[in-house]
């Protein structure tokens, strides 16, 4: 008898897939700053490194993205089926293409990044089809599963997004690409149901104020209508904040040696420990500690 192996639980995945052209280098840098080091090219996107940790762990990531049909665009779509990710149901434009995403670290962190997601932006709503078509949810049958959403895509899709049934009945688990966008995420402050990730920098520019702790950003977030958030601070302690109350964690003490990626594989740790039944101190403290082995050059958990 041939033994049946339960599927693997699904989450949807949605926003910047690209390639991250990455510069790191074991000095101190600053502005004008020409030092060795190593450049490498991987995978990513919030949504990419978001999806990675997930598969690691037994989730079956379903990426909703925009990838150029361009040769970097294949040799990535190819890279995603190797890490354990669906494919099936993203755009590829014929004119638009693959996004880059280029970064300087030295010993003393991230020193300037530039996101080029202009085709994923450039696609707009095009990413979400299989949400209405029937392809994996329709108007009728909303997704029911947890969502995974960065804060790559436009202003205009967000509060879409925000506001549309087809979310609806979903675990829908936001965080911002970057501080530069962090305001994009606006229109969930008055969601409801969604749980934001962000950082002291991130919730200070959702609140249009500064914060000296997690604890009192995530405090802030919750009295401008968050229903529940997720705030980290670097190495100093982080935050869970809902309407129950605050939960705090701290992150334990490593060599950093990376830092491009990190929130993700934290939002996407906190996901799999709430998945597998963790309360809010050890699914925090679970993701933190994958956050702190990430930045230090190990696997994340």
């Amino acid at each position: 008898m041939t033994r049946q192996t339960a599927p693997l639980p699904e989450i949807l995945c949605i926003g910047s897939v690209l390639w991250d052209i990455i510069g790191r280098s074991a000095s101190h840098m600053r502005q004008g700053s020409d030092v060795p080091g190593r450049i490498t090219r991987l995978p990513g996107g919030v949504a990419m490194n978001i999806a990675m940790t997930l598969a690691r762990f037994g989730m079956r990531p379903v990426l909703l993205t925009a990838v150029g049909q361009d040769p970097e665009g294949d040799e990535l779509i190819h890279a995603c089926h190797e890490l354990g990710m669906e494919t099936a149901h993203v755009y590829r434009s014929e004119d638009l293409p693959t996004d880059r995403y280029m970064a300087i670290e030295g010993a003393n962190g991230l020193i300037a990044a530039i996101a080029d997601a202009h085709s994923l932006e450039a696609a707009g709503a095009k990413i979400l089809r299989p949400l209405t078509d029937g392809s994996l949810a329709s108007e009728a049958a909303p997704f029911e599963g947890p969502v995974a959403l960065d804060g790559n895509l436009t202003l205009m899709l967000l509060e879409e997004i925000a506001a549309s049934p087809a979310f609806a009945r979903a675990d829908l688990r936001v965080a911002p690409a970057s501080p530069g966008k962090a305001e994009r995420l606006r229109p969930f402050l008055a969601h409801g149901r969604a749980l934001l990730y962000v950082n002291l920098e991130e919730a200070g520019l959702l609140c249009q104020r500064e914060f000296d702790t997690s604890e009192a950003a995530a405090a802030g977030l919750i009295e401008r209508g968050a229903a529940r958030v997720l705030v980290t601070n670097g190495n100093k302690p982080a935050c869970d904040g809902s309407a129950e109350g605050l939960v705090t964690g701290c992150p334990p003490e490593v060599l950093v040696t990376r830092v491009t990626g990190a929130g993700d594989t934290f939002m996407a740790a906190h996901i799999v420990a709430e998945a597998e039944g963790c309360d809010r101190q050890e699914a925090l403290d679970r993701a933190l500690r994958a956050a702190a082995r990430y930045v230090s050059g190990e696997t994340a958990f």
